[in-house]
C-alpha cells in the first residue's frame, strides 16, 4: 500500500493543472490537433459503443461502504480521494447544515464535501481518515488557503458508532502532534448528503478537454458512476501517487500512437 500521508495540503493556491510529463512528438500533436479540430468544427462528441460495464459493485459479504468528509473547496476534495487504491466512485455535495436541497449559490449552513465510495478489502475507514488529516490544515478556522467561509469548515460526517469512534481517536493523534493550535474539526452524524449540481462533479477532469475526448465523452451521468473518472479526475489535478501519475501519461502516449482508440481502464 502507498504511503498515504505524503500528499499535498489543500491549503496550497488552488489551481486547475494538466500533467507535464507528456512528451508528445510532432506526429503525434498533430494528432491531436487534427482530432479536437474536427471535434469542435463538428460540434459533435466522439462517442463509442460497446462499453465496458463498472466491475466495481462489491460483493454480498463485502459490499462498498461510503465515507464523507468537507476539507475546503469540494473540486480539489474530489481529486485528492479519487486516485486511491480501494476508491471506487467519488462525488461532490452538501452536508451539515439544516436548509434542505441546498444550492452552490444558496447554501447558509451546509459544508462542501466529498462522498467517497470504497471497498473496504482494499482500504479501510482509517486510511481515509489519514488521508483526511494529510489533505488540509484542519487547524485553519473556516477556510483553507484562499477558500474562506462557513461553507469550507473541516468536517468528518460519520455514519455510526465505530465511524465516530475512530474520528474521534484520529482527532486525538492529530491535536497531540502540536499543543500551540487547535484542530478545528468538527465530528458530525451524517444526516443527509445532497449532491451538487451536475457542473459541479468531477470539476478537474471536466477542465482537461484532451482527456474527457480520450475516455469516450462520457454523459453525465455515466461520467458521475465512472471509476475511471474518478482517478482521471485525480491525475488531473496532478493528485495521483507520482508512479501512477507516470503510468497514465505513458498510457496516454501509447493511446495516441495507436491512432486515439477510446481511453477504458488505467
Amino acid at each position: 500500500m502507498e504511503d498515504l500521508s505524503r500528499r499535498r495540503p489543500l491549503s496550497e493556491t488552488r489551481s486547475i493543472r494538466i500533467s507535464r510529463s507528456v512528451t508528445l512528438s510532432p506526429l503525434h500533436l498533430f494528432l491531436v490537433v487534427v482530432v479536437l479540430t474536427s471535434f469542435f468544427v463538428n460540434a459533435q462528441s466522439i462517442r463509442f459503443a460497446n462499453r465496458i460495464p463498472d466491475p466495481y459493485t462489491g460483493s454480498p459479504n463485502q459490499p462498498l461502504r461510503t465515507a464523507v468528509f468537507a476539507l475546503g473547496s469540494f473540486w480539489r476534495s474530489e481529486a485528492v480521494f479519487g486516485c486511491l487504491d480501494g476508491v471506487v466512485r467519488t462525488a461532490v455535495g452538501y452536508a451539515g447544515g439544516s436548509k434542505p436541497n441546498p444550492e452552490y449559490r444558496s447554501l447558509r449552513d451546509h459544508a462542501e464535501c466529498v462522498q467517497v465510495e470504497y471497498d473496504p478489502r482494499l482500504i479501510c475507514y482509517r486510511q481515509l481518515l489519514d488521508v483526511f488529516w494529510s489533505s488540509h490544515d484542519s487547524r485553519q478556522v473556516l477556510g483553507q488557503g484562499p477558500d474562506v467561509g462557513n461553507q469550507y469548515r473541516s468536517i468528518i460526517f460519520t455514519n455510526g458508532t465505530e465511524e465516530s469512534r475512530l474520528a474521534a481517536l484520529s482527532k486525538e493523534r492529530e491535536q497531540s502532534k502540536s499543543k500551540s493550535s487547535v484542530v478545528t474539526t468538527q465530528i458530525q452524524h451524517l444526516e443527509t448528503f445532497y449532491h451538487a449540481e451536475p457542473e459541479h462533479q468531477k470539476f478537474e477532469l471536466k477542465q482537461n478537454s484532451l482527456l474527457l475526448q480520450l475516455m469516450g465523452n462520457l454523459p453525465q451521468e455515466e461520467l458521475q458512476q465512472s471509476n475511471l473518472a474518478a482517478k482521471m479526475n485525480s491525475f488531473a489535478a496532478e493528485l495521483c501517487p507520482p508512479h501512477i501519475q507516470k503510468q497514465i501519461d505513458a498510457k496516454i502516449g501509447d493511446i495516441i500512437k495507436k491512432s486515439w482508440p477510446v481511453l477504458r481502464n488505467v
